[in-house]
């Protein structure tokens, strides 16, 4: 038995697969803020699904950047009180299995890249713009390795800004997501209808997307989130519009795509991750 978890800043889904290569139901409830309760949830609802029966291994994304050991969190902007803490060795004791971790947004990228919108493409650019902004970088199958997560949420793409004087700082994150929005106006990010709010963040995005693609050179580039999935959302034929104005540089642009696996990405991800790593 394989046990699965997508922490993200505001939902964790969890999942159980008997053979590691497909998983059945899955439960999804608020991500506790304490630690300690975040801990036992995940554990009470994999055994749960699990009907206590033993695990072989646990694995998945969990929001934000992790140490370079890839056993706590270092930076957490939604989930403060859970960073710095052991969750590999914390979480292994309470399953009785080898336990491993991954920046949430590798993991949903590494799902997409073998199940859904980036599937056959040697390299995946998978961006997400939802409470926050985030991304990886997929090749051939595999997380692309860095000194740290890649964190392309935070480049700046407005270094005096000009373009939004009301947004908090001038990265991508602060101009893109959710969060961002409901912040400019005092409502959620889905209350806002003026269209010239979403044909700016479409513009922005195109800005941010030039530079994922100058840097990271992928064949295809998967846009996940709320932003880019609800309703309303970033409007993507804008986006590729903007995008055909400003990126010249190659002969022709990669692919842009909306991420397919909806809210299982994370667990498409991590039935891909955990596998890998018991090679």
């Amino acid at each position: 038995m394989f046990a699965y978890f997508d922490i993200g800043g505001t939902k964790t889904r969890i999942a159980v697969s008997i053979d590691g290569h497909s998983f059945g139901d899955h439960v999804k409830f608020d991500t506790p803020k304490e630690y300690t309760e975040g801990l036992h949830a995940i554990r009470d609802a994999l055994k749960s699904l699990s009907d206590d029966t033993p695990f072989e291994a646990a694995g998945g994304g969990i929001a934000g950047p992790v140490d370079r050991e890839h056993t706590m969190l270092i930076n957490s902007p939604n989930l403060p009180e859970w960073v710095g803490k052991p969750f590999v060795q914390d979480m292994g004791s309470l399953l009785g299995c080898p336990v491993y971790i991954e920046n949430d947004s590798a993991i949903v990228a590494l799902g997409e890249a073998h199940y859904g919108a980036g599937k056959g493409d040697p390299i995946v650019a998978y961006i997400t713009v939802s409470t926050g902004v985030g991304g990886s970088r997929i090749v051939n199958g595999c997380i692309d390795q860095g000194a740290y997560n890649y964190e392309p949420g935070q480049q700046i793409i407005d270094f005096d800004k000009s373009a939004c004087p009301e947004c908090v700082s001038a990265q991508a994150e602060n101009y893109l997501s959710g969060t961002a929005t409901a912040h400019r106006f005092n409502m959620k990010a889905y209350e806002v209808k003026d269209p010239q709010v979403w044909e700016d963040l479409s513009l922005w995005l195109a800005i941010f997307l030039n530079n994922t693609i100058v840097h990271w050179a992928p064949h295809s580039v998967v846009l996940g989130g709320a932003m880019i999935v609800g309703d309303p959302a970033i409007p993507i034929d804008r986006v590729e519009e903007h995008l055909n104005e400003i990126c010249w540089i190659y002969p022709e642009k990669p692919k842009i795509k909306k991420a397919q696996l909806e809210d299982l990405g994370g667990l498409f991800g991590a039935l891909v991750f955990v596998k890998q790593q018991q090679k």
